[in-house]
């Protein structure tokens, strides 16, 4: 099993029969968003890809997915239903889940979990590895900005969310899960509850842009608390994970 960096929260995950895009805004090329390893290898390859979006926002939701299916004849959309109601896409367009609610067939199984922002964090069942995508769940708070009450607000928030999710899932193959600078002082705090709160086998960086350093900065943390840590250092990079 692999997986691939595509940019900022986008990633894939392909198996030999199985491909699962999550979140997918550009392309893994730096010059052309419509080029890169999705366009050129993993939407030419056989087998079933299932392409999942987390929310309407429109760096973890592009509509140019909905196009792939005139050139993927095995193609499934797994949509969060704030993606349908702030119409971006149509009822026909996709499968829509909400928080509590399962997506499964033969290959592959996703429940969707909450987020502290916009949608939904979703956990994956894929041959015998357990992968969770969290979207925009978070321990948003701007230190240097947010009020005592907005940040006691908000870590409130996340950490209930983590509790919920612990319930189905202490135990986690891979987290794909927000290192974003833009934060402030405290930016990974939210990164460190999760590892602490979840046992997680291996830990990736996400919705940090271009800036590879703030990500792979939670490195140091990752590995003191038992996880593996992949660093990304460009687009399209991919790992083993399996």
């Amino acid at each position: 099993m692999t997986l691939h960096y595509i940019y900022h929260s986008g990633f894939a995950i392909e198996t030999d029969h199985v491909t699962v895009i999550i979140d997918y805004y550009k392309d893994s090329s730096s010059k052309n968003p419509n080029e890169g390893i999705v366009h050129h290898k993993l939407l030419k390859k056989g087998g079933e890809i299932y392409v999942l979006s987390s929310h309407f926002h429109p760096d973890h939701f592009n509509r140019d997915i909905l196009s792939w299916k005139a050139e993927h004849p095995n193609i499934h959309y797994i949509l969060s239903k704030d993606i349908l109601k702030h119409r971006r896409a149509s009822k026909e367009d996709g499968v829509y889940i909400n928080k509590g609610e399962v997506y499964e067939d033969e290959n592959i199984r996703i429940e969707a979990f909450g987020s502290t922002d916009s949608g939904i964090s979703f956990l994956i069942n894929l041959q015998g590895m357990r992968l969770f995508h969290a979207g925009d769940l978070n321990n948003w708070h701007w230190d240097e900005e947010s009020t005592p009450e907005e940040i006691r607000k908000a870590e409130s928030d996340f950490l209930a969310e983590l509790k919920y999710l612990k319930q189905t899932a202490p135990q986690i193959d891979v987290a794909m899960f927000p290192v974003d600078r833009r934060l402030g002082k405290n930016y990974m705090r939210g990164a460190e509850q999760f590892i602490d709160a979840i046992a997680t086998g291996t830990f990736v960086p996400m919705h940090f842009s271009e800036d590879y350093e703030g990500g792979n900065r939670f490195k140091e943390t990752a590995l003191k608390k038992g996880c593996r840590f992949i660093s990304i250092t460009h687009r399209g990079e991919s790992f083993d994970i399996y």
